[in-house]
């Protein structure tokens, strides 16, 4: 059998963290399986659905690695197929008009809740042989059910799951206006586009139940469904857009590198053995569904930063300046070209205690600044004998014809043993005058990634 597997988001905004996993899942299934995996916009819901997020979702999968099969399957070209499966259903007797007007919907929901019981549709037009159909209603179109008997769904994740049919509600398949629902659309779709396998929210469970039913009484194949849990925030409770860091943009925005919160996507919720890194290629070799959870997951923050600095220390230098570049970029922080030779040079030591490539860009504010300035604090370091030591120095370093960290060892060595003080007298001073701060990178480290001419600048302006 062809594994063929979807993700299929709304671009009704940002692309959640919890769909991202979603779509991770899905394509290694597609992948480890030599199948294909597709990319569909369902954007029906009209008023809400914006090019923009269709946009970014598409742009958001890419970065991150998950590209899909041919070109991205736009649902609302699909609506008259949609319409027509409706019909068919109606013709078949699967389903019925509905005439109920929305005051009666609100009135039975009112009564549902005062009962303490969960709304189910009454199915008052189900059997509407004594009913007069008014006027003045456009009705719906609902799926007629099955009332008696229990439904069974073989989950790929959560294992045989079996509920009472009296507990489906006879759902709505196309509405007054004629514009079909979340749940016919999908499941039509699913079948166009021959989908084998869907991987999805277990809060999904209930779609499937209804969507079987739709499948059986066309007379399709039933896909094989994988319901995982859902993603937690750090407080336990379910993550939504209004969570910090729920969407992908959150990660890009700070600088996250995509390899890495592949890596952590991937570990959330799914484990092989003991191992913790995964290269893209042993993410599609060692996937498996035996391997997902069947608890919700809990979103560590902290957990995606020790991974991130993980692969910013193990990444190659100069592939590391690149996603640099292209984040500040990104975010409107261009890096000077005449700079580009200083950070490429300096970015072994500037990745430092670095979590993010924010981090990288704020360390090396020294060298991407012209004018560095000084807290009141640091100046009052800045006292006469320190000043008498950074002119000693520059008077030496300006002589020095060829640079190195043996030369300035030299130099900041022979300072120390002429003013009887120690590597902080002379270290702390040449580093607030150069980078603006008693703290930062060590001080040979600073000297070596600015031009010689830019250290002599830096120091003569303390006087």
């Amino acid at each position: 059998m062809t594994f063929i597997c979807r993700f299929a988001p709304s671009p009704t905004g940002p692309l959640h963290i919890g769909g991202v996993r979603t779509a991770l899942f899905n394509w290694l299934l597609a992948k480890k399986n030599k199948g294909k995996y597709f990319l569909r916009i369902e954007d029906t819901d009209k008023e809400r659905s914006k090019e923009e997020f269709k946009k970014q979702i598409i742009s958001s999968l890419a970065w991150l690695g998950i590209e899909h099969d041919g070109e991205e399957y736009i649902q609302s070209k699909n609506i008259s197929k949609h319409v027509a499966i409706a019909e068919e259903l109606l013709k078949k007797g699967y389903a019925y008009k509905c005439y109920c007007s929305e005051e009666e919907i609100n009135e039975q929901k009112e009564n549902c809740k005062k009962k303490g019981i969960p709304y189910i549709y009454n199915r008052k037009w189900r059997d509407s042989t004594d009913l007069q159909i008014p006027k003045d209603i456009k009705p719906v179109i609902r799926f007629k059910c099955k009332i008696s008997g229990n439904a069974i769904i073989r989950d790929l994740v959560q294992g045989e799951r079996n509920i009472s049919n009296s507990t489906i509600e006879d759902f709505v398949i196309l509405r007054k206006d004629k514009s079909p629902t979340y749940q016919l659309s999908a499941t039509v779709d699913d079948h166009e586009m021959k989908i084998t396998h869907v991987i999805r929210g277990d809060d999904h469970m209930i779609n499937t139940f209804k969507q079987k039913q739709i499948y059986d009484a066309m007379g399709w194949e039933v896909p094989n469904f994988a319901h995982i849990p859902l993603i937690h925030s750090e407080k336990g409770k379910k993550l939504s857009k209004r969570d910090n860091a729920s969407t992908l943009q959150d990660y890009i925005k700070i600088g996250v590198i995509s390899d890495a919160l592949r890596n952590y996507l991937l570990r959330l919720g799914w484990s092989y053995k003991d191992k913790e890194i995964f290269s893209k290629q042993e993410s599609i070799d060692l996937f498996d569904l035996k391997g997902i959870g069947k608890s919700p997951s809990k979103l560590d923050m902290s957990r995606i930063l020790s991974l991130n600095e993980h692969y910013i220390k193990n990444m190659n230098e100069k592939e590391l300046f690149k996603l640099l570049k292209i984040h500040s970029e990104k975010f409107g922080r261009n890096i000077d070209k005449s700079k580009e030779d200083s950070i490429i040079r300096s970015i072994s030591f500037l990745k430092n205690k670095a979590k993010t490539l924010d981090d990288i860009y704020k360390n090396a504010q020294y060298i991407l600044q012209e004018n560095i300035e000084i807290s009141k604090d640091d100046l009052r370091l800045l006292d006469n004998p320190s000043k008498k030591i950074l002119n000693e120095f520059l008077a030496e370093f300006k002589k020095i014809q060829t640079i190195s960290k043996a030369s300035l060892e030299k130099l900041v060595n022979e300072l120390i043993k002429k003013h009887k003080t120690n590597f902080k007298g002379v270290g702390q001073p040449l580093r607030i005058s150069l980078i603006g701060s008693k703290f930062g990178p060590g001080i040979y480290d600073i000297i070596l990634s600015l031009k010689k001419e830019e250290v002599v600048k830096r120091i003569s302006k303390i006087q």
